[in-house]
């Protein structure tokens, strides 16, 4: 039988497992450093790392503890890897190859940037020059499919670069891995945009679209394509519909601008592609503006309605129950183009308050159920923000919480 046969797998897990339990259930420091490495980096530590991380713990510098099983290719190669992942396609698969989208959450953790980069800044990472990789493309993703097939360390090998070089999106319209062509491909696709609003909330503020549901917001600016009376029953819309619409589309509106083209003929599963930007002077056929055709799409649904024309957003949910994602009160709600959109979600309380409950769920590899998780959860989320929105203080903070007692 082979040595990686699934029985073969599902014990070794098991067995990983039950080595966890046993560590934390007689929690020494050599026992905590055991948990820390193997949940952080992926891997059990040396022996040598072992005794050097025992002993931080034990003179009550965790902190260090953790930096050095973050140093362990394993954090980038695994841990960030799956964790990062599921984020960047729609069925959420961890076994996606890596990407654009993935590759520049991992160099932002790694050179302890502000995490809020995450969705504003002109920047990717990508291999470094030295590594003999294919030349990034914004047409294909096999740079970062040969980076992963590399022998190359991660931690050490990614390289940041400014997005708007790259891929020919222009600086001002760049807006983190919104704008990565993973993103693109995954949520920029066909569609009508909506899609990257509903999986942005859903991975970086960790809500869906049911979560926001609010059908006191002003319906004003749904577009034509949404029917107000489903079925022949306009209560369909104004209790159901709405509650997403009235507050989704004037965000969704950031994304006018934007596509993903690629030949649906010859490449029906859209690996070659690239992201594409309608930048100013640049008119679709179609609309004959700058807003992409796919803003209006079955426009005769309920004609009526609002016809997108920029990339002007508006956030209606700053106001009523979603008030409680603690959108920061020094910006205006709105603006144009996905950038200032992206400020605008990085800078909430729920932003930051979501990472923190990621990490956790990584980390602990539990959800948080009690008072004690809570305490922590918020405790954490200060110490990510005084920190600079540093996402390595996170992993310190719930690797230390949950390395057992």
């Amino acid at each position: 039988m082979s040595l990686c046969s699934p029985s073969n797998l599902r014990l070794s897990v098991i067995a990983l497992g039950l080595s966890l339990l046993a560590a934390t259930a007689a929690a020494g420091p050599r026992e905590q450093a055991l948990t820390i490495h193997s949940r952080i980096a992926g891997v059990p530590p040396s022996t040598a790392v072992l005794t050097q991380m025992s002993e931080l713990i034990s003179s009550g510098d965790t902190a260090q503890a953790v930096r050095i099983a973050m140093d362990n290719d394993g954090f980038y190669r695994a841990t960030l890897k799956t964790w990062v992942t599921p984020w960047t396609n729609r069925d959420m698969t961890a076994f996606a190859p890596l990407n654009d989208y993935t590759a520049t959450v991992m160099g932002l953790v790694r050179d302890e940037a502000d995490f809020r980069e995450l969705l504003t800044a002109d920047v990717l990472y990508t291999g470094a020059d030295d590594l003999g990789l294919p030349t990034y493309s914004s047409n294909d993703n096999t740079h970062y499919q040969a980076l992963q097939d590399s022998d190359a360390e991660l931690g050490s090998s990614l390289v940041r670069r400014t997005q708007s070089q790259l891929t020919g999106v222009p600086a001002e319209a760049t807006a983190g891995v919104m704008t990565s062509r993973a993103a693109a491909k995954a949520f920029f696709v066909a569609g009508t945009n909506r899609a990257m609003l509903r999986f942005t909330l859903l991975n970086h503020l960790c809500r869906d679209l049911e979560q926001v549901h609010d059908v006191t917001r002003t319906p004003d600016r749904i577009r034509q394509d949404v029917s107000r009376s489903p079925g022949g029953d306009s209560r369909v819309f104004l209790n159901n519909c709405v509650g997403c619409h009235a507050g989704m589309d004037p965000l969704a509106q950031a994304f006018a601008y934007y596509d993903y083209e690629y030949n649906a003929e010859s490449d029906p599963d859209a690996e070659r592609g690239a992201i594409h930007y309608n930048a100013e002077g640049e008119t679709d056929p179609a609309s004959g503006d700058r807003t992409e055709a796919k803003y209006h799409i079955n426009a005769s649904t309920f004609a009526p309605g609002y016809i997108t024309p920029n990339d002007n957003w508006l956030n209606y949910w700053r106001e009523g129950p979603n008030a409680i994602l603690a959108w920061d009160p020094t910006l205006a709600g709105s603006g144009s183009g996905a950038k200032s959109l992206g400020r605008e979600l990085a800078n909430s309380g729920a932003f930051a308050s979501c990472q923190v409950e990621k990490v956790f769920t990584q980390v602990c590899l539990r959800k948080p159920g009690n008072a004690a998780d809570r305490a922590l959860l918020s405790n954490a989320t200060s110490a990510f923000a005084a920190s600079g929105y540093n996402l390595k203080q996170v992993f310190i903070d719930t690797a230390d919480y949950c390395k057992g007692e």
